[in-house]
């Protein structure tokens, strides 16, 4: 259980999320893992592509372990920063391949990506808001620039779960492929990457990426600022509760 890392190809590195008893959510140690791992990779001129994917069959990753209580240590604000790449970005692309569900923090590790293939039978969903707690792994300050406010604001205030068909409608993923070879499919699209210059390929998600996260860096203030209040706010320990006891919250006024 953890982040394991495996070099499939030439100049490709795929990271696992491994925790498929709990359909990958994020422990403190992936927290983590993550973390220290981007910053590794990120100097490694060897590495043209990196694949992100989840272990198992069933899921990318879940979010993070509620059971944990993680959103009270302190320190977290900065390690989610770090894990979720929300203010920083590896040199080389980074593609996502969503091999099951892919939710809340799952789905905030996925906005990093540059390339998103998923599962025919893959959801997405950002369903913190009905848990009392706020996306604060990047998906406030990312959804609306990636697929645009009306659909990214559909997501984040409903809390709703979408199939991979209406992912790729709105913009969410790109390409949708069979279960059966799914991962062979998703390191021959890395491959056909990695054979293109690495200076130019570089060049060009530089290029993409300079100006967002330049912004993302203003945002993040803010975004942590606002998650701060709704942990404060004793609607988080609620939602977590009534999550952690399979049942429907109830939420006071404001």
């Amino acid at each position: 259980m953890g982040i394991e890392t495996d070099q499939p190809s030439p100049g490709i590195v795929r990271i696992t999320l491994a925790n498929a008893a709990r359909r990958n959510a994020l422990t403190l140690d992936m927290f983590t893992g993550l973390a220290e791992l981007w910053p590794r990779l990120a100097a490694d001129k060897s590495i043209r592509v990196v694949i992100i994917t989840g272990e198992g069959d069933e899921a990318f990753c879940s979010g993070a372990d509620l059971s944990a209580n993680l959103a009270f240590r302190p320190g977290i604000d900065d390690l989610i920063d770090a894990a979720f790449l929300k203010t920083q970005y590896l040199p080389m692309p980074v593609i996502a391949a969503i091999n099951g569900a892919c939710v809340a923090g799952g789905l905030e590790i996925a906005l990093n990506a540059d390339i998103r293939i998923a599962i025919e039978n893959a959801v997405f969903g950002l369903p913190e808001v009905r848990w009392g707690i706020m996306p604060s792994g990047g998906a406030s300050m990312k959804l609306a620039d990636q697929i645009g406010q009306t659909f990214a604001l559909d997501l984040l205030l409903s809390g709703r779960l979408v199939s991979a068909e209406e992912a790729q409608r709105i913009g969410l993923v790109g390409t949708i492929l069979p279960k059966a070879g799914f991962q062979d499919a998703a390191l021959r699209y890395a491959e056909a990457i990695a054979r293109n210059s690495p200076v130019a390929v570089r060049a060009t998600k530089k290029a993409v990426m300079a100006h967002r996260m330049a912004a993302y860096g203003e945002r993040e203030a803010t975004e942590r600022e606002l998650a701060a209040q709704v942990r404060s706010s004793g609607h988080m320990s609620i939602g977590t509760r009534a999550f952690l006891e399979k049942r429907q919250p109830i939420y006071p006024d404001e």
